[in-house]
């Protein structure tokens, strides 16, 4: 996303969405469609064209269902096979600056969808639970910088404990 994104303006405004839940699975996703709302208005201006949660099947499947979402329909249910999948499995941020480098592994819910972030959302004992995933129709949309923000953010809504290895996105 080109210019940066205000990151730290983004996550004071989504420590507000923790303050108001209390992890209980209907204010989570009430909290998930609030930080949805948030980062819509932020992001979209700069160029992301989708952003939504997927959760690990709670009926143990081996695939993401989707959840709180803007501003359109998605795939889902996905398979692990995608990028998103192999963010919740490796429980780590992934840039994709150009999806056609993903090949056969590319969930294409958008055909007009260039690049992605995802970011999964961790418990306190590590295991993802879901992931954040943002989607834009330009070319190289997002950096390293953008994944530890919305960590960050991730982190500061209530909805992931931090993640080992990630820093603070530049300022």
């Amino acid at each position: 996303m080109t210019p940066a994104a205000p990151w730290d303006e983004i996550a004071r405004a989504a420590s507000r969405i923790a303050e108001a839940s209390s992890g209980a699975v209907r204010a989570r996703e009430d909290a998930m469609q609030s930080l949805v709302d948030l980062l819509w208005s932020a992001l979209h201006p700069r160029g992301v064209s989708w952003i939504g949660f997927y959760e690990a099947d709670r009926s143990g499947a081996a695939q993401m269902i989707l959840r709180a979402r803007r501003d359109k329909p998605a795939c889902s249910p996905i398979g692990l096979h995608g990028a998103c999948g192999q963010s919740f499995l490796g429980r780590r941020a992934i840039v994709v600056r150009d999806v056609r480098e993903l090949g056969a592994g590319y969930i294409a819910c958008d055909p007009l969808d260039q690049s992605e972030v995802v970011v999964p959302c961790l418990r306190a004992d590590g295991e993802a639970w879901g992931v954040l995933d943002a989607d834009s129709h330009l070319l190289g949309a997002f950096s390293d910088d953008d994944a530890r923000g919305l960590q960050l953010v991730l982190e500061a809504a209530g909805l992931s404990a931090p993640a080992a290895g990630l820093s603070p996105p530049a300022q």
